[in-house]
């Protein structure tokens, strides 16, 4: 069409929308999560009218059982701190919960597992 807004639409990618029109032009997330944390629903998604973009709605949708972080952006197909920021704004909302990886500190030592195969191994 003669005079037409060129369309910004890749066969395979589809229409072009850049992060940083996702996030609102955010770069950085207000919580430092971990490519490991865990992200779960609190419930369903709300409807679209209630400020929610797409990308927020498919992260609750996603997020009915746990997936890790680096999953739910590997499912968007988007970079992991755009999830992240995206993330934060569904976590003020009350729409999902992170859990953070326990450090290594926490977990019990190589003793504990050792003496747990020495036992099964004994039965």
């Amino acid at each position: 069409m003669p005079g037409a807004e060129p369309m910004w639409i890749d066969d395979e990618a589809g229409p072009l929308v850049r992060p940083y029109a996702m996030t609102g032009g955010r770069a950085r997330p207000k919580n430092g999560f971990n490519v490991i944390s865990l992200v779960l629903a609190t419930g369903q998604a709300p409807p679209l009218e209630l400020g929610l973009s797409p990308e927020h709605q498919h992260i609750v949708n996603l997020c009915q059982r746990p997936l890790a972080l680096a999953e739910v952006a590997a499912h968007l197909r988007l970079p992991l701190g755009t999830v992240r920021v995206l993330l934060d704004d569904l976590l003020a909302r009350g729409l999902v919960r992170v859990s953070e990886p326990r450090p290594p500190a926490t977990l019990p030592d190589n003793q504990v597992f050792e003496a747990l195969i020495n036992g099964l191994r004994k039965l």
